[in-house]
């Protein structure tokens, strides 16, 4: 049976994926002129992992991608592994020629073996023309080996030192810091340690809303963060290394840079690592976009993470309750089918023991003894807050993401649906429970 491109059965409808072959970690995240970059480890010409090259799309909502032409391919220093990007509005590396800004990759030139060792290093790429055509830097690599396979720089601008920064993953949990005024010649300021593996990220936010108290994040790969402080050298944290997704599927995320001040957030999207489905022209997905905030809870200040607002752009058919008993039982949404959904509910538990939906045969479910909400083989935490919790899921064909309680709670995991099974559901266990408010909003897909 021939399948149309975007339409396939297991093809996300509003995650991120390439039109054919494998990916994974997003790279080069860039906010210019109203377009958000994403930029992806892609291989060209498989399905599976191999031939690390930058893919690139583009969007002015991050839920509506248009796919491009390749930006960065291999070469003599080794296949082009994970990054990030920058627009250089200074122009301090001297690339620019048009009125266009210069948008600035680095990544990791992955080297290679026989016949010739070349060990990883960090390389540059530029753009003058919106991120359309790359070129190389001719004096790559601008870092060169420090340890094993050192790899995926995080550049930032350090506006009070007037310097940039790069976090560089050096080996088991230990990473870099590096400063430099002109993108070509870096120096080494601090180490430090994480226990995380690859793909750092450090971004500075306010804490409460509040832009006269910020703290900084330092981010790694499976998820784990610090809370602390940064003055353009150290980075030192406050307390102990924090989890940020207790779902599934979720790898390697990364901010978007340059996100202009009247927009003002600071925005994430991760690899949905072991996101496989059968017979796909295509392996592996992003997670959904996702704000980030500090907030102050009863533990110390955490990082919150909340879809993008924009994902009201899909919504379609709204289906509404409110104070609503929900008895066990019952299920007010009885008869309601459908593979693309937001829910968002605020439940009071009463003396329930549990609630939950039911989405295409997979139990998302809260239990109230053990503040647990549990779904596909994963459970996270999540306290009630005077008796109730909130709750929004986010329901594409193969991936459920579930945040609770406003962000405090977020869990990513793919699963692979029954096609004959588009039914979802709701429902109390042990006694009454009460819908404050549950909207059911049905989805479009992002690719029509």
């Amino acid at each position: 049976m021939i399948q149309t491109a975007y339409k396939e059965a297991y093809r996300p409808q509003f995650h991120f994926t390439p039109k054919t072959n494998w990916t994974n970690d997003p790279n080069g995240l860039i906010h210019y002129k109203g377009e958000f970059h994403l930029f992806f480890q892609h291989n060209p010409s498989g399905i599976d992992w191999g031939n690390m090259t930058w893919g690139h799309a583009v969007s002015t909502d991050l839920v509506h991608w248009k796919q491009l032409s390749h930006a960065i391919h291999p070469d003599e220093l080794g296949t082009i592994f994970s990054g990030s990007g920058v627009v250089d509005w200074k122009n301090t590396g001297g690339f620019q020629t048009s009125d266009e800004a210069v948008l600035v990759n680095f990544y990791t030139s992955a080297g290679s073996h026989a016949p010739k060792e070349v060990p990883f290093t960090q390389s540059i790429a530029y753009s003058n023309d919106r991120g359309r055509s790359w070129t190389k830097y001719e004096g790559n690599p601008v870092i060169g080996h420090n340890r094993r396979d050192n790899r995926d720089p995080k550049v930032i601008w350090h506006e009070p030192t007037q310097k940039w920064v790069m976090a560089l993953y050096l080996d088991q949990n230990d990473y870099a810091l590096f400063g430099s005024t002109n993108l070509k010649e870096w120096t080494r300021l601090s180490d430090l340690e994480i226990p995380d593996t690859e793909c750092p990220d450090i971004f500075e936010l306010p804490v409460d809303g509040d832009p006269d108290n910020t703290k900084w994040v330092f981010w790694g790969a499976a998820g784990k963060y610090y809370v602390g402080n940064f003055d353009g050298t150290t980075f030192t944290p406050e307390g102990d290394a924090q989890r940020s997704n207790y779902g599934a599927n979720f790898y390697a995320a990364q901010t978007w840079s340059d996100v202009p001040e009247f927009d003002g957030r600071r925005i994430q999207i991760a690899w949905m690592s072991g996101s496989n489905p059968p017979d796909m022209p295509f392996n592996q997905q992003m997670s959904f976009p996702c704000e980030l905030t500090l907030r102050t809870t009863s533990e110390g200040i955490r990082l919150h993470r909340e879809p993008v607002a924009e994902i009201e752009n899909i919504h379609t058919y709204t289906h509404a309750w409110s104070d609503l008993p929900l008895k066990p039982g019952e299920d007010p949404l009885a008869g309601l089918t459908g593979e693309l959904f937001d829910i968002r509910a605020e439940i009071a538990l009463n003396d329930a023991t549990a609630i939950g939906f039911k989405i295409r045969g997979q139990d998302v479910r809260y239990d109230v003894a053990s503040q647990e909400l549990t779904f596909l083989e994963k459970s996270g935490p999540l306290a009630p807050r005077n008796g109730k919790i909130r709750l929004q899921i986010l329901v594409d064909r193969i991936s459920i993401e579930a945040f609770g309680n406003d962000g405090e709670l977020s869990m990513t995991s793919y699963f692979l649906p029954d096609l004959d099974n588009a039914d979802i559901g709701i429902y109390a266990a042990g006694s009454p429970a009460t819908l404050v408010s549950l909207k059911v909003h049905e989805l479009r897909s992002s690719w029509a």
